[in-house]
């Protein structure tokens, strides 16, 4: 039984969201619908004295993320029907499309705002991992297409040895679902639970 995670490196990624246009392409995804999203987190201030010195404080940096494939997802728990399941050999989250009847409940559940229903197709929709890439020996598409190479892809194992899980805002504690993300972060980044910084871009994201 092989796992999978994925690793995001903050200290490359320059949010210049390519895996998040890879993964529309490669999964022919309508405009409305993203599994993969770029965040962009800001906090800070910017302050002018008596003097009228202006003095900064204000950062920015980017969070690449799709579902994180938990090892304890909330969106299984909730589904109604079993479509929202775990793959108990790869640790993959996938929706059988067969099963599910659109109710929503995995995409009110999920702390990620991984799945989405899709009204049109009328079940939900999320990353599955590209388990079919990987069943082939590949990676997932947003990895082999990221320039920086601020994405990774391997066994929990192997990415574990890169970061901390789940350990960036404006991620909740990694102890909600155990998120099979682990990550480098970047040294303005915020802890996972922090609330401080602010998401500047919800329109893409949610």
């Amino acid at each position: 039984m092989t796992r999978y995670a994925f690793h995001f490196d903050g200290t490359r990624c320059t949010g210049c969201k390519t895996c998040e246009m890879a993964c529309k392409d490669f999964k022919d995804l309508s405009v409305g619908t993203a599994f993969r999203k770029v965040y962009e987190v800001t906090l800070g201030t910017t302050e002018r004295d008596a003097n009228g010195c202006i003095t900064s404080s204000c950062v920015s940096y980017p969070l690449s993320m799709s579902c994180n494939h938990c090892d304890d997802p909330a969106c299984t728990k909730v589904c109604p029907t079993t479509a929202m399941h775990k793959d108990p050999e790869t640790g993959l989250v996938s929706v059988d499309v067969d099963k599910c009847i659109g109710c929503g409940y995995c995409h009110m559940a999920c702390p990620y705002n991984a799945p989405k229903v899709d009204r049109e197709k009328g079940h939900s929709v999320k990353c599955d991992g590209c388990a079919e890439r990987v069943a082939a020996g590949e990676k997932p598409v947003c990895v082999e297409a990221c320039p920086a190479r601020a994405l990774d892809f391997g066994t929990i194992e192997e990415m574990a040895k890169l970061g901390e899980r789940g350990n960036i805002a404006p991620l909740p504690e990694p102890t909600y679902t155990k998120p099979n993300l682990y990550i480098k972060a970047s040294a303005d980044a915020l802890p996972a639970g922090a609330e401080d910084g602010k998401v500047v871009n919800p329109l893409e994201v949610m």
